[in-house]
């Protein structure tokens, strides 16, 4: 969804329909089947992409029935959608011609928002299903169920469900003209983006965007205010955007390591850098943004386009 400033998760939810009860309709998961589509993973979590398209297969292709690692996407239409690691399929047919290998970072800007969210909530299931074999409580196997949105233990009974960690992602500014552009360490040079950080436990979101900014950069913020959020499965995080505001005139400290530059930039220089390109650009510019799957340049762009 968008809200009234124009930033909404970079990749629109609400299109996929996730009937719950269907998850443990085996039934009705296998009248389906011979018209379900697949979605192909590989174990680098790429998918297959033909002409800006997810490559949705006919499910009955290769199996007669939902194989036990598959994960229930949802339904478009009334067409249900399956998405399952390329380990587990027996048959493959050829490759079809054309097709070219991606995740949301390489081609997410090429997808409409059905496809977008069919391709996150698989990464994020099919992550969650490579990490979830053992009960936390006991250590005994565990058994996939729910379509694939539920794990149970063999041996007690326990349930668990995919993890969702909460992270912010701050665009601050000053109130009027010029907003904070961050590099993290480990990024190459003229790469910048808002500020970001892990909710921590007990902590509420608002409370997380101060600290992460007193910790990344040495501000003391006021005005917080959330403007929208992103699923971001990379392994499983779900990105919380927020304004703050900060005082340009107090000194950038970078205290905890992860930031190792951090400048002021007013809306034209903003404006600027948002033509320029993004990350992926070879141009010379003096500051490159994330690119359009992001819910940073999101925000950015809605920045660029409110008076100050």
């Amino acid at each position: 969804m968008v809200n009234a400033d124009g930033v909404g998760g970079a990749l629109p939810g609400d299109v996929l329909s996730r009937p719950v009860a269907l998850r443990d309709d085996a039934t009705a998961q296998a009248r389906a089947w011979p018209d379900a589509r697949l979605l192909r993973v590989n174990g680098a979590g790429q998918v297959r992409i033909i002409d800006g398209q997810l490559l949705l297969e006919s499910a009955a292709d290769y199996c007669s029935q939902p194989p036990t690692h598959a994960v229930l996407l949802g339904v478009v239409g009334t067409v249900h959608q399956w998405a399952v690691r390329d380990e587990f399929l027996t048959e493959a047919p050829m490759e079809s011609a054309g097709i070219e290998f991606g995740d949301l970072r390489s081609h997410g800007a090429l997808l409409d928002a059905v496809d977008a969210e069919r391709y996150l909530t698989a990464q994020a299931l099919l992550m969650w299903q490579d990490e979830s074999h053992f009960c936390a409580k006991d250590g005994a196997p565990m058994t996939i169920t729910s379509g694939g949105w539920t794990r149970v233990c063999t041996a007690c009974g326990r349930e668990e469900y995919p993890r969702t960690d909460p992270a912010i992602i701050c665009l601050v500014h000053d109130g009027a003209d010029r907003v904070l552009l961050a590099r993290h360490a480990a990024w190459p040079a003229r790469n910048f983006s808002t500020l970001a950080g892990f909710v921590e436990a007990g902590e509420s979101l608002e409370s997380c965007v101060a600290r992460e900014i007193a910790e990344e950069v040495g501000l003391v913020v006021s005005d917080v205010a959330y403007v929208g959020s992103q699923p971001w499965p990379f392994p499983r995080s779900l990105m919380l955007g927020f304004h703050a505001v900060a005082d340009p005139r107090e000194p950038l400290i970078f205290s905890d390591g992860e930031i190792c530059e951090a400048v002021w930039c007013s809306r034209a220089e903003v404006k600027e850098a948002l033509a320029a390109g993004d990350w992926a650009s070879s141009v010379d510019a003096p500051v490159l943004l994330p690119g359009k799957v992001s819910i940073a340049r999101r925000m950015l762009e809605a920045w660029v386009r409110t008076a100050g």
